[in-house]
């Protein structure tokens, strides 16, 4: 019946690692994983979306360079009209102008100097440049979202083979021990103990490999990737770009927060250019061709052509310091600007001390890790071989294993901890992870 119950295990551990049976593992980096989140996002078509929206703007700032053409067309009554002072002999008004009057007109304008459009098509490119910048930002956030699911299936992978490990341990034991039961020179309960001890842990890898599963399946939610449960989280090697990032933490730039400041900047400057050009002349030429009555003779009362033609100057001599105000505005705004970029460099300077604190600090661990290791699995050859001459019980014998499962667990979550600390550190820094 053991041995039935043992087979079933085993089918059950080969099922569940074969079930994609036909499906090749394969490696899964970090950065690739980061990458395909950020182009799967739906917010990166905003980026072209964004550059056609401009362009549309920037060909109707270009238009107004070009002549305008307005069609106008009017018909009015009025209760009264001038009336010449003097009359004719006979009595009658030198003229009689009619109460109705009709006008229709085409009237082209042509912009000879306007300071204006230039400095309006530099303010559209600057926004843009603002919004990528923002979007990129926004972005930017998936990157940390991906670390945490993919650590978080790494660590219970990790788990999942150290348990791994030990199961095959405690087969083994097991064999031996039903082989020195059948001897004479063991109890059963020595055989059950360590049965049981495997079957537990058995369950303790379905549950490691379920859990792992669901990660996956978030992070396969996160990238829109198809992930097996077969496919294999590679931990980063964070330590050489972790050192480089360290010595230069004080200058890096990369976040895109920090350009998003810079367009930010860019954009307040051409709003201040675009303030100043309100101050400036504006000069264009026009002609007006119609047909109305009366044409510019208004004392006519026949339908007439007439044509209008000239410059015409446009300069708000006199604003009551409008336009100075609003750009001593915007140097405020620039001063808030920077003010933020201060804020964000001071929390990224407290988050990379915690980071680095961190790092320093399991790197120390996993050296300790190492000898508790070595010193656990030198005890556990050594209560083995005692538990083979009968000295010791199968319960101590267990117990033992069980700090050695312990010790390797602690590790490998340690290592775990070590590569997602240092993903974290790179990533706040705005360093790619490689």
């Amino acid at each position: 019946m053991k041995r039935v119950i043992r087979g079933l295990g085993v089918v059950c551990v080969v099922t569940a690692w074969s079930s994609p049976a036909l499906a090749q593992p394969r490696p899964l980096q970090l950065s690739d994983l980061q990458r395909a989140a950020i182009d799967g996002d739906p917010r990166t078509r905003e980026l072209a979306l964004q550059e056609q929206q401009t362009d549309l703007r920037l060909r109707n700032i270009s238009v107004q360079r070009l002549p305008s053409v307005t069609v106008e067309g009017l018909a009015q009554y009025q209760s009264d009209v001038p009336t010449p002072p003097t009359t004719l002999p006979s009595g009658q008004p030198l003229f009689s102008p009619s109460k109705a009057t009709f006008d229709g007109h085409l009237r082209i304008d042509q912009r000879i100097f306007d300071p204006s459009i230039r400095v309006q098509s530099a303010l559209e490119r600057a926004q843009l440049e603002e919004t990528q910048a923002r979007v990129r930002t926004a972005l930017y956030a998936r990157r940390q979202i991906v670390n945490d699911a993919f650590f978080t299936a790494a660590l219970l992978q990790q788990q999942a083979a150290t348990l791994d490990a030990a199961v095959n341990d405690l087969e083994a034991r097991l064999r031996e021990t039903e082989a020195r039961v059948r001897e004479g020179v063991a109890l059963p309960s020595d055989a059950a103990a360590v049965e049981a001890a495997m079957l537990q842990r058995r369950q303790d890898v379905f549950a490691l490999r379920a859990g792992r599963q669901a990660a996956l399946a978030r992070l396969a939610k996160l990238t829109g990737q198809t992930i097996n449960e077969d496919d294999q989280l590679v931990l980063p090697d964070t330590a050489a770009a972790v050192a480089d990032a360290r010595r230069a933490s004080g200058e890096l730039r990369g976040r895109p927060e920090y350009e998003q400041f810079s367009r930010g900047r860019d954009r307040i400057a051409r709003q201040q250019d675009a303030a100043a050009a309100q101050d400036l002349p504006r000069v264009s030429a026009f002609a007006r061709v119609g047909y109305g009555r009366p044409g510019l003779n208004f004392i006519s009362d026949q339908f007439e052509t007439y044509g209008v033609g000239g410059i015409q100057l446009q300069w708000k001599a006199w604003s009551w310091g409008a336009p100075s105000r609003e750009r001593e505005a915007l140097t405020l705004q620039q001063q808030i600007v920077n003010a933020d970029q201060a804020a964000f460099t001071r929390t990224l300077d407290e988050a990379i001390q915690l980071d680095l604190a961190t790092i320093d600090q399991l790197r120390e661990t996993l050296a300790t890790d190492d000898r508790i290791v070595a010193l656990r699995e030198s005890i556990d050859r050594s209560t083995k071989a005692r538990l083979d001459e009968g000295v010791v019980t199968a319960a101590e014998y267990l117990n033992r294993n069980a700090e050695l499962l312990q010790a390797r667990y602690n590790r490998a979550g340690h290592r775990v901890e070590l590569a997602q600390a240092g993903a974290r550190f790179l990533t706040t820094l705005g360093v790619e992870v490689r």
